[in-house]
């Protein structure tokens, strides 16, 4: 089974363009749905920044959405509708419990007495 692939992006609506951002975004995230491609979460930081988090399917679905025209027309409306500020394209995962890490003892795990 494929491995999802998490990528991040931190972004600001552009003046009076907010609402539109939000659309657009919900457009994309549609479209990454019905066609399989993976899954969106959209967070806001405060008034300011929004945090948007997709989950790729797999490397093969990355690479097929980013080439998809209806993906491109999203994101190219978005160039007019928002500053990105970063951008992680692949974040690994961290293992953090002892079964995630072979031969390893987690550092929150508390010592017998």
């Amino acid at each position: 089974m494929p491995e999802e692939i998490l990528s991040v992006a931190l972004w600001e609506p552009n003046p009076q363009m907010e609402a539109t951002a939000l659309a657009t975004f919900h457009e994309l995230t549609s479209i990454v749905a019905a066609k399989g491609y993976g899954r969106d979460h959209l967070y806001r930081e405060g008034d300011h920044h929004y945090v948007f988090l997709r989950y790729w399917k797999s490397e093969e679905a990355r690479r097929t959405a980013q080439e998809d025209p209806d993906m491109l027309r999203c994101w190219a409306k978005l160039g007019n509708e928002i500053q990105i500020v970063k951008v992680y394209e692949r974040l690994s995962a961290v293992p953090l419990r002892d079964s995630e890490v072979a031969g390893q003892s987690s550092p929150w795990k508390s010592e017998p007495e």
